[in-house]
């Protein structure tokens, strides 16, 4: 029998099942939450957060990640995989298994749910890579998982890689956020970060791939605006064995995360200052030594930049990073109560989790929201605050050494 998400009704918008004619979209929305304790959480909160915010979407994408949710697996890359048909299983599944031991393959658990349609085949693997190839290539294990890949996005038709971290994974398609939530049984996993989103498309179509996160690895993004620089992004991508093959602005942001945070080695707030750099005339009235960082920052990284309207949250296996563009055209709130770090586009679905918060606010243009899992590391990088120090010495060893380089398979 189809899943019931009447329940859901007092949380969104009277009549929200039927579009109204007068009805004005205000962009996706999105969410996040953290709990900094590392205490787990139902995959039911966020899809309450995400059914407040239903508005935002029209049906054609939703999506959630979850962290901490495949506790039995710590250590296996988990694969979540999309087939349009057996021939495309087929073909993927013997690419993983030619570069990874694979210890569980197996079907996505879903329900019959009303809205959800047309799926398409749904398989996650649990893997360590090949040590042998690891060492006779001299590669890390996560730039082999980012190689695969791109092989299998770029390379097989039908197939798309929906998610590839350790201990996460993705869920999404085409549907609103809590029709998605309850087709992957999502109340039945539990974690101690979220993202989730629900898809406003207007430049690119709504397909399963399609919805939101974009992940690679650990990284996660979901988005609500245009990155308008996706051209220069992905050619500058392109240079270190990135393929932007999706047709979606967003994933050059999950990609300029990994670049910047995992192969670059950037403290979290500096990556953040690079994609949203500071303008030129803000930069001028900087005190000398900041300025000069900033200046620097902005002639190493000007191609990776991202351009328009955006917000976006990036999810880890260590917390979380919400951020505005520069000059804040897209919604963004913050709060905090108790251990619990969250953000979303609208304080609503903030107080659905957190009637009564600590603390609400509205982060400035271009300034880092951050949440951070205590006793777990920023994934690749061990420190989430440096000192300017610090931060002008990184830049400078990207200056000197940002040499092209290729993820191979």
């Amino acid at each position: 029998m189809p899943y019931d998400l009447s329940r859901y009704d007092r949380f969104a918008p009277a009549n929200y099942r039927e579009e109204s004619p007068f009805k004005i979209h205000g962009g996706c929305g999105l969410m996040g939450i953290c709990d900094e304790s590392g205490a787990l959480m139902s995959g039911e909160e966020p899809i309450l957060a995400m059914a407040v915010q239903r508005d935002r979407g029209n049906g054609l994408g939703g999506g959630f990640a979850g962290y901490g949710i495949y506790p039995e697996f710590p250590d296996h890359f988990c694969f979540h995989m999309m087939y349009h048909d057996l021939r495309a299983k087929e073909e993927t599944e013997t690419i993983l298994d030619q570069h990874f031991i694979v210890e569980v393959a197996e079907p996505m658990p879903t329900r019959p749910v009303k809205g959800i349609t047309d799926a398409p085949l749904l398989w996650r693997y649990f893997m360590t890579p090949q040590a042998h190839i690891l060492e006779e290539r001299e590669m890390t294990a996560e730039d082999y998982v980012v190689g695969v890949v791109m092989l299998v996005n770029s390379r097989v038709d039908g197939a798309f890689v929906a998610s590839s971290g350790k201990n996460m994974g993705a869920f999404k398609g085409v549907g609103y956020p809590e029709e998605i939530g309850h087709y992957f049984r999502l109340e039945e996993y539990a974690g101690h970060t979220w993202v989730g989103h629900n898809r406003f498309p207007t430049n690119t179509p709504g397909w399963w791939g399609g919805a939101h996160p974009f992940t690679l690895l650990d990284w996660s993004i979901v988005h609500n605006g245009e990155i308008s620089s996706y051209g220069i992004n992905s050619r500058y991508l392109e240079q270190f064995g990135y393929t932007c093959s999706l047709g979606t602005d967003t994933e050059v942001a999950a990609y300029l995360f990994d670049l910047l945070l995992r192969r670059h080695k950037l403290p979290v707030e500096l990556a953040c200052k690079a994609l949203a750099a500071p303008l030129w005339d803000e930069i001028d009235r900087m005190p000398a030594d900041e300025a000069a960082l900033m200046r620097s920052l902005r002639a190493v990284y000007g191609p990776g930049m991202l351009n328009g309207p955006f917000a976006i949250v990036l999810g880890f296996n260590g917390g979380m990073v919400a951020l505005n563009d520069r000059i804040k055209l897209r919604p963004l709130v913050a709060a905090r109560s108790g251990s619990k770090l969250m953000v979303a586009s609208e304080e609503s679905a903030i107080r659905t989790i957190m009637p009564e918060p600590d603390e609400v606010w509205t982060p400035k243009a271009g300034e880092p929201v951050i949440g951070r899992v205590a006793g777990m590391e920023m994934p690749f990088h061990s420190q989430l605050h440096a000192s300017p120090a610090e931060i002008s010495c990184a830049v400078t060893a990207v200056e000197t050494a940002c040499e092209v380089e290729e993820v191979a398979v």
